[in-house]
């Protein structure tokens, strides 16, 4: 979920709450899908595969680097990236997690979502729905769920983490930041908890791409292909990463307030 930074007024096709549904006018069929002050997702209905926030496409060099099929994503939006991956790859499997059922009936009415081959929408909570797979079943989890500008805490504590690599060798979660870097230090330092090797994909403010993995990619790909994307983003290695978390607690279902 991006800071707004389509600065051309949309048009409003609807609205429920906080959440509205835009009409791009200088892509036909571009919809963008906003939450309060923030864009949550974008769509083209004649192009699933058009990724317009950079973050997404951040995200889609590393799930193509490692040639994974079967991902689970958590925070679902109008479900871009999912239809993206789908639309590339039907034989694969996306399954999305969206808590707010209201997001996936305005998505379902104004931003085309469907049914389509290698795509499943739930109205559930990730947390809860990766705790209910059996191991090794994902081949990545893919973190993109917001409150305000925060990633729920009890998605990235030590707990949740342990549990996303027990069912998936890759693990990405989209970070919001500022250059103070705190989220990205305590949710890098949850991941180096669960996963051998961290790194991140981004810029010293806004989006960072946090990875955890269980086996080596080529690094050196990911980062030129990065680099190369319309809003490039530059690659932290595993080693930079180990100093920039070093010494920051990581969360822990303790540390969390009562429910």
């Amino acid at each position: 979920m991006p800071v707004s930074r389509l600065r051309i007024r949309q048009l409003t096709l609807a609205r429920s709450g906080d959440l509205v549904a835009e009409r791009d006018p200088l892509r036909p069929a571009g919809r963008l899908l906003r939450q309060g002050d923030m864009d949550a997702s974008y769509v083209d209905l004649a192009d699933p595969s058009h990724l317009e926030f950079d973050y997404l496409r951040w995200i889609r060099i590393v799930l193509r680097a490692a040639s994974v099929r079967r991902v689970v994503h958590v925070g679902g939006g109008a479900c871009a990236l999912a239809r993206a991956l789908a639309a590339e790859d039907p034989g694969g499997r996306q399954e999305v997690c969206e808590i707010d059922a209201g997001v996936l009936a305005l998505a379902r009415e104004h931003l085309g979502l469907r049914r389509a081959p290698g795509l499943r929408v739930r109205v559930a909570e990730g947390r809860a729905f990766l705790a209910g797979q059996r191991s090794a079943t994902w081949d990545a989890v893919v973190v993109d769920a917001f409150v305000a500008a925060t990633v729920p805490r009890r998605l990235v504590t030590v707990e949740a983490l342990a549990d996303a690599a027990r069912v998936a060798p890759l693990a990405l979660i989209n970070v919001l930041d500022n250059r103070a870097t705190r989220d990205v230090r305590t949710i890098g330092a949850g991941l180096a908890s669960a996963y051998p090797r961290v790194w991140a994909l981004g810029v010293r403010a806004g989006n960072t791409i946090l990875a955890g993995a269980v086996a080596d990619l080529d690094l050196d790909r990911i980062a030129a292909q990065a680099a190369a994307d319309p809003s490039p983003a530059r690659l932290t290695r595993p080693e930079a990463m180990a100093l920039l978390v070093g010494g920051t607690p990581a969360l822990r279902d303790e540390d969390l307030p009562a429910a």
